[in-house]
């Protein structure tokens, strides 16, 4: 094994400090620096991790020569900028979702990564979460059989998130559902087709000229018979949170559960009717990773008070245990200068699906192509 470490600086420290001790205990990593606009937090989080390099001011920290790679989870509005500044100082790039909040600025970013040789990776939680990873190993393992369909849906209550999220387009923020139904058989939205459905208050109407409460798309797969659906709601509709992925194979079908906590329940074909459904308890894959950080797919990450936490931890140990997996999968990229999962054209075209999504339903429906660009086969 390398001897080499990556100095990682971490950009953002809401979400982002969850990945601190992560990054702290990976063999292959040092947690270097981190940043955050407003000092009192910076050293509030500095403190409590032990981290000494701070910065408040991003540019600052991009002249800072011994970072080798920035990992954003700052604002939406503010990934694109950020991860383009990145990239032109020299940087590997890990940003939360989503990529951008336009096709261009995603084309943008990928150009920037084949330009300068750099690694770009969207860090999409749920293409690592325990459910996923069981479905994958079921589908790699032969268990579903052919893949015939595909949905997903991420609903969520965002009333009284402040700043840019009143009134945004359910399929502006899509990649937790377009993430797994893209990901699972490795294929790339070829084009899309989305309906809007139902109306949000109007007193959010204006922000982004979007009354819409429920987009729901439909996804075609280029070079495959596949297609998805996908399912994506913010505000003013009555739903307990839900990030899930149902896969429907020849074989065996996986479907999420209705309620957070129950187990998926898997189909399995020519069974007596009654047999055919079976609840499974998921499994964890933190034997996926090296020894000092599968603890994290189980536990949380700060230690502190009840209720210390942020929201992803209490949702289930970092978004279905994935937290440490995409560290990991990142950090091994650059070790061993190969494309992380998803890559800058994966991400661009999971990003670029919801964002041309919204379009098409402004457009009632019609079929709005994905660039060339974000083609990966």
């Amino acid at each position: 094994m390398s001897n080499k470490k990556i100095n990682v600086a971490i950009v953002g420290l809401g979400f982002g400090s969850e990945f601190i001790p992560i990054y702290q205990r990976h063999s292959q990593a040092n947690m270097y620096a981190i940043c955050q606009r407003t000092e009192s937090a910076l050293h509030e989080v500095g403190d409590r991790f032990g981290v000494e390099k701070r910065y408040t001011d991003y540019d600052e920290l991009l002249k800072d020569g011994e970072i080798d790679a920035v990992h954003i989870n700052t604002p939406i509005p503010d990934h694109a900028e950020q991860s383009m500044a990145a990239l032109k100082a020299g940087k590997h790039v890990a940003c939360t979702v989503p990529m951008a909040t336009s096709v261009e600025d995603c084309l943008e970013i990928v150009r920037l990564v084949r330009q300068t040789g750099l690694k770009y990776m969207m860090m999409e939680t749920v293409v690592y979460s325990r459910e996923f990873l069981f479905m994958k190993q079921l589908y790699e393992d032969g268990e579903l059989g052919k893949l015939q369909f595909l949905q997903a849906s991420h609903q969520q209550d965002m009333d009284g998130w402040p700043g840019y999220w009143p009134g945004l387009p359910p399929m502006y923020y899509a990649t937790h559902c377009v993430g797994p139904v893209l990901g699972l058989p490795r294929k790339d939205a070829e084009y899309v087709s989305c309906f809007p459905s139902g109306t949000i208050r109007e007193e959010m109407h204006h922000y982004y000229n979007s009354p819409f409460a429920i987009e729901t798309t439909h996804i075609k797969m280029r070079n495959s018979d596949l297609s998805a659906r996908i399912i994506r709601s913010l505000f003013d509709v009555s739903r307990q949170y839900r990030e899930s992925i149902d896969v429907y194979g020849l074989k065996k079908s996986v479907e999420w559960p209705l309620i957070e906590g129950e187990p998926l329940v898997v189909h399995t074909a020519k069974k007596p009717e009654p047999e055919i459904p079976r609840k499974v308890k998921c499994p964890d894959y933190g034997h996926l990773l090296p020894d000092e950080i599968a603890p994290f797919t189980l536990g949380g990450v700060y230690g502190g008070e009840e209720g210390d936490e942020h929201l992803s931890f209490t949702q289930g140990a970092g978004h279905g245990g994935s937290h440490p997996h995409l560290a990991h999968v990142f950090v091994d990229s650059l070790i061993n200068d190969r494309d992380p999962w998803p890559n800058a054209k994966q991400s661009a075209n999971w990003t670029c699906t919801g964002i041309l999504a919204h379009e098409s339903a402004l457009q009632g429906g019609a079929i709005v192509p994905l660039p060339d660009e974000t083609f990966t086969d």
